[in-house]
């Protein structure tokens, strides 16, 4: 990276800032040429994007709806009741909350709200898919709880259900957390209601991956199998802002309010009203397309496996049908391992990252790559491109094609494939950051 020198003009500031500029330009041009693969990652619409940078930007509302400690909300408030309401109808549930700022800060709004330091927390480990928020490094150790793990069958990449009953009458924790980071199958929520009844515990699921996927009827509905707390972020499988949530089917009107509580004061401050703003469109588009949307992020996810593992890849599951979500799990420990194949993955213009499998000990140098078909399913591929996409695979790592060769043949996928769908204002560029303001800056 260029070194910025001592002393700087205004003239040698201004073409900082055109550098950043063009530099972005270059990074969305990137992504447009390339195939994106990340799991976690998602493409607002037109109409949401242009929220983002509206005046609710330069605004404050701490508090609630009717209760702020600024003026001038009055339209703010319009805004996030509409949010509340629509998250209520999309997840059917009775309580939400959308002044979380991200996934990790909703989950730590739960554990300021239903958790005390020292209280254990069952979670599953981070070589088992868990999310970095329930390690001691993240949120968990913050708030200063303990985590319990589940047994875990790496076979069926879920907890075992008969042990994780054993472990949690044994130790009785205060929470357990379902919900992963690495998220293939649905957690057996409903199997263990009648232990958590029993052990008096509060069923937590972080529905960040699959959150759009529940909405859209493609996956399990943890509020109504036995979770009384859901939180997430907006923008894996909901194709919303960078933004959190909170949703609830409580049983005491007191944990409602410990909630609201845990996210403010507790975890934020002003909660980014612009993308509160953008999620309630997200939300309302979501009610309009998520099923048929869902339902596609679903089936291109189980044919890029199914191609894959036709290929020679090592796909997790294939007895169980590899995935019943948005993301592929593939162990390429025969390829090199999972940092070096994501990295010439990446450099062949396919976009993925390397991710800890079960048995791993390093995150920096995993054994699997993640795979996830949000994105591209958001610009309109279906089965058959994700069949293309596995040939590019093979080429790549297979057969020893060079990797621009490979870049190239990427782009020829990917040009027809670069306008959202599923969306208010469908059609519209999917990459190009300069659409906001009419004209490219350059």
């Amino acid at each position: 990276m260029a070194q910025l020198p001592e002393r700087m003009s205004t003239a040698d500031l201004a073409q900082v800032v055109e550098g950043i500029r063009t530099t972005v330009r270059r990074h969305s041009t990137r992504f447009e040429r390339a195939i994106p693969l990340i799991a976690s990652e998602n493409l607002l619409s037109p109409y949401a994007k242009e929220l983002l940078v509206s005046d609710l930007h330069s605004r404050y509302a701490e508090g609630l709806p009717g209760e702020r400690y600024y003026e001038g909300n009055e339209q703010v408030d319009e805004v996030e009741n509409l949010c509340l309401d629509l998250a209520r109808r999309l997840f059917r549930c009775s309580f939400a909350d959308v002044r979380p700022t991200s996934g990790t800060v909703a989950n730590l709004a739960v554990l300021k709200a239903l958790a005390e330091p020292g209280d254990l927390v069952a979670t599953s480990r981070l070589a088992d898919g868990a999310h970095i928020s329930s390690a001691g490094f993240g949120a968990f150790g913050l708030r200063g709880v303990k985590p319990l793990y589940y047994p875990w069958d790496p076979e069926r990449m879920t907890l075992d259900v008969a042990k994780t009953r054993e472990v949690l009458r044994a130790v009785r924790p205060k929470l357990c957390l379902f919900g992963l980071s690495l998220f293939l199958f649905p957690m057996p929520i409903d199997e263990l209601r009648p232990t958590l009844e029993e052990i008096g515990a509060v069923g937590w699921y972080d529905g960040a991956h699959v959150l759009g996927l529940i909405a859209g009827g493609e996956f399990q509905d943890p509020l109504h199998e036995g979770a009384q707390v859901l939180s997430a972020s907006t923008h894996k499988t909901l194709p919303g802002p960078q933004h959190g949530i909170l949703l609830g089917e409580l049983k005491s009107e007191e944990t409602a309010k410990r909630l609201q509580a845990g996210a403010f004061p507790g975890v934020t401050s002003n909660h980014h009203l612009n993308a509160m703003a953008a999620l309630a469109v997200s939300l309302a588009e979501h009610l309009a397309f998520g099923r048929d949307y869902a339902r596609q992020v679903v089936r291109n996810a189980q044919a890029l496996a199914q191609a894959l593992h036709e290929r020679g890849f090592d796909v997790l599951a294939p007895e169980l049908g590899f995935t019943r979500s948005h993301t592929i799990a593939v162990r390429v420990g025969r390829e090199g391992g999972g940092e070096d194949v994501a990295l010439r993955l990446s450099r062949a213009g396919i976009i993925t990252n390397k991710n800890l499998l079960p048995g791993d000990k390093s995150p920096k140098h995993p054994q699997g790559i993640r795979l996830g078909s949000p994105e591209v399913t958001r610009v309109g591929m279906r089965e058959k491109e994700m069949v293309a996409i596995a040939e590019l695979f093979d080429d790549l790592l297979h057969k020893g094609k060079d990797p621009a060769a490979v870049a190239e043949a990427a782009w020829a996928l990917k040009r027809d494939f670069t306008t959202l769908q599923y969306c208010f204002g469908a059609g519209e560029a999917a990459y190009r950051y300069y659409d906001l303001v009419g004209r490219d800056p350059a």
